[in-house]
């Protein structure tokens, strides 16, 4: 954020908290969170010792700030998820840097008519030789990736797509913060809300110029980061991993068929040719009829067989060698 003198001077005069909580009926609470914060603003450890000690059934966040401290920043969002309420957050104005990423803390995300949001990459200040200029750099990748997953978790998407979208420094409308799935619906427009929209400027709350933009009518319109990816094609790390047949089968599977639209030629007429006559075949000749077979025959057969004679059967051989003896003595 850009130094102003102004403010330490506004910030010594004045005892006076840089955001408030009010107790509402019905056990809800209003925090109202506006300015930097850190440093000359909110710091963590009044605010997260404050959100502790509040007994409420419903916490209402009313956001505004230009961003500040990473660490106070990440500190205030954890104290408000920590907290057994549920925390629904309207972004009155502007939720930029830091403040965006406190903003990711409610349950449920309101973004006003008019309201911005701004994401951007960590950035600090170092002085010293070139090891502490590479661990100031190795620590603002950090924080980078830390806020690049807290936005991943909140609305889809990678890591890597967010941080691109940091590096670019992206600016999003109330209704494009929704698109994004940074926000969950743009809040209805009220009395004070349907002014013209240039009364509602961001940019002359504060000195912005210290980012890129200087609000969202500035910016290019933001690209989209976690809802581009529902697509019927494969990706080339996916094509690079199965190897481009397979690629080329799976692609075909999924895309929607492709009606032929090739005109078919008509068939030229051909002379019938008449099929040659066919020769008489032989008649099988009829098979001769079975005989009749007297089952009752078959079962009984073998009762009217003759009984073997034991004894004749034993006293045969005794025969049969006296035959043989005297056959013997007469060729002799």
């Amino acid at each position: 954020m850009p130094f102003d003198p102004s403010k330490i001077r506004a910030r010594i005069a004045s005892e006076k908290k840089p955001y408030s909580i009010r107790n509402l009926a019905g056990g809800e609470a209003d925090v109202m969170l506006y300015g930097e914060i850190g440093w000359l603003g909110t710091t963590a450890d009044e605010f997260v010792a404050d959100i502790k000690a509040l007994s409420a059934s419903q916490i209402n966040l009313h956001l505004s700030s230009p961003g500040g401290s990473v660490f106070d920043g990440i500190a205030i969002m954890n104290a408000l998820r920590a907290h057994p309420a549920p925390v629904t957050v309207y972004v009155d104005s502007l939720a930029a840097s830091i403040a965006s990423v406190i903003a990711m803390a409610g349950d449920r995300i309101v973004a006003r008519q008019g309201a911005e949001f701004m994401i951007h990459e960590a950035a600090g200040l170092a002085v010293g030789n070139a090891d502490e200029m590479r661990e100031m750099a190795e620590l603002l990748d950090r924080q980078s990736d830390k806020i690049a997953g807290i936005y991943a978790a909140r609305a889809g998407g990678s890591v890597e797509d967010w941080r691109a979208a940091m590096k670019r420094e992206t600016w999003f409308s109330a209704q494009e913060a929704v698109d994004a799935g940074l926000a969950d619906e743009v809040d209805a427009p009220t009395r004070e809300s349907e002014r013209a929209p240039g009364e509602l400027a961001v940019a002359a709350s504060w000195d912005l110029s210290v980012f890129r933009y200087a609000g969202r009518e500035q910016a290019p319109a933001p690209e989209p980061v976690a809802l581009e990816r529902e697509s019927h094609t494969l990706s080339e790390d996916i094509r690079s991993l199965i190897g481009e047949e397979i690629a080329a089968q799976l692609a075909a599977a999924v895309a929607p068929p492709v009606e032929d639209t090739t005109p078919v030629e008509p068939v030229a007429e051909t002379t019938p040719v008449e099929p040659a006559p066919e020769e008489p075949t032989a008649e099988p000749e009829p098979e001769a009829a079975a005989e009749p077979v007297d089952e009752w025959a078959a079962m009984v057969a073998h009762l009217s067989q003759p009984k073997p004679d034991p004894w004749a059967a034993l006293v045969a051989r005794f025969t049969h060698s006296t035959s043989a003896a005297s056959s013997a003595t007469e060729a002799a």
